[in-house]
């Protein structure tokens, strides 16, 4: 597989996802085993970039991943991220430095591991100024506990200001075929800054794969039951739209899946992205999309969409966003 930079991390160019292995999907966390297994497939077929969160679970996805890696440690960039739960007393987000101190300590012990190679804000804390956390993130790279820092759906001020107290090697953001709100300001600001983009969702939470045809596919616990682009008439409209994906794979001899990735990998060279699945299938599905190669004409069709109907969060998320 190919690889690329994130800053000055080296990546292989799409990575792997692992929060739908241990909760928010239908069927997360009933076979463990598979989800170990694909982990380590991915590992053989070349990816690098793992990516998991204290949040998810909570906990239980980093100790999944802690486990998958015994042994194996050296051959992943691990990525987790913090700051969605408090261990110093206080309820929400908090970045605060005393609880970056504490999340930094946790994940390392479930992940098994003595560092964390990219360590992401998950959400900016809006009563932490950002200065004073990655001042406390700055410190933990000099005493080898992380490798690198990254912010995830941090909004362009926030961006230059953390990356004047120390190097910001990634932003981790939601980017698709219908999920282009990084495009105007935030990609232009990471690349004149030198910063990398690790997309996540890229595949619309499944809904771009041609897969998804009905919520009543999903098990009552399932979050896609509560994102507004699978509600109403957002879903039917959203179906239109990879209707059309569905189209260009066909001319290319590739999966929906596939094409959708490949659109993305050709926005750029600084662009990797993590999408999830459980399944040895589905992930071989996703790699091969390294190897997918769209006609300038097709991307031109794939640029010119129709955007997705609804927004990509609940309302409490989206407020979370952008800051």
């Amino acid at each position: 597989m190919k690889h690329i930079k994130l800053g000055d991390l080296d990546v292989a160019r799409i990575g792997l996802g692992t929060m739908g292995m241990s909760g928010a999907y239908t069927g997360a966390g009933d076979d463990d085993a598979e989800s170990i297994r694909t982990i380590h497939r991915a590992l053989e077929l070349g990816v690098t970039l793992l990516d998991t969160a204290e949040v998810y679970g909570p906990y239980v996805n980093e100790e999944l991943l802690g486990r998958a890696l015994k042994g194996r440690r050296d051959q992943a960039v691990l990525a987790t991220k913090f700051g969605m739960i408090s261990h110093t007393g206080g309820t929400g987000l908090d970045s605060s430095p005393a609880n970056v101190r504490a999340a930094v300590e946790g994940s390392l012990r479930r992940l098994g591991t003595d560092h964390i190679d990219l360590y992401y804000q998950h959400r900016v804390d809006p009563d932490t100024p950002i200065e004073d956390t990655i001042g406390v993130l700055a410190d933990l790279v000099a005493e080898g506990k992380i490798r690198h820092i990254g912010l995830s759906e941090a909004g362009p001020a926030t961006i230059r200001r953390a990356h004047a107290v120390h190097p910001i090697t990634a932003l981790q953001s939601e980017y698709s075929l219908w999920t282009r709100d990084s495009e105007p300001e935030t990609l232009p600001l990471l690349r004149e800054l030198g910063i990398g983009f690790v997309a996540y969702s890229p595949l619309g939470r499944g809904f771009l794969t041609g897969a998804v045809r009905s919520t009543d596919q999903f098990a009552d616990d399932d979050f896609r039951r509560n994102n507004p682009r699978f509600m109403g008439e957002n879903f039917d409209h959203n179906l239109r739209i990879v209707a059309e994906v569905e189209a260009i794979a066909g001319q290319v001899g590739a999966t929906t899946a596939q094409v959708a990735l490949a659109w993305l990998l050709g926005r750029g060279d600084d662009i990797v992205p993590i999408p999830g699945t459980k399944r040895v299938p589905r992930l071989e599905e996703n790699l091969a999309a390294d190897a997918v190669e769209l006609t300038p004409e097709q991307t031109t069709l794939l640029n010119g969409l129709t955007p997705a109907a609804g927004d990509h969060h609940n309302e409490t998320q989206m407020r979370m966003i952008g800051r």
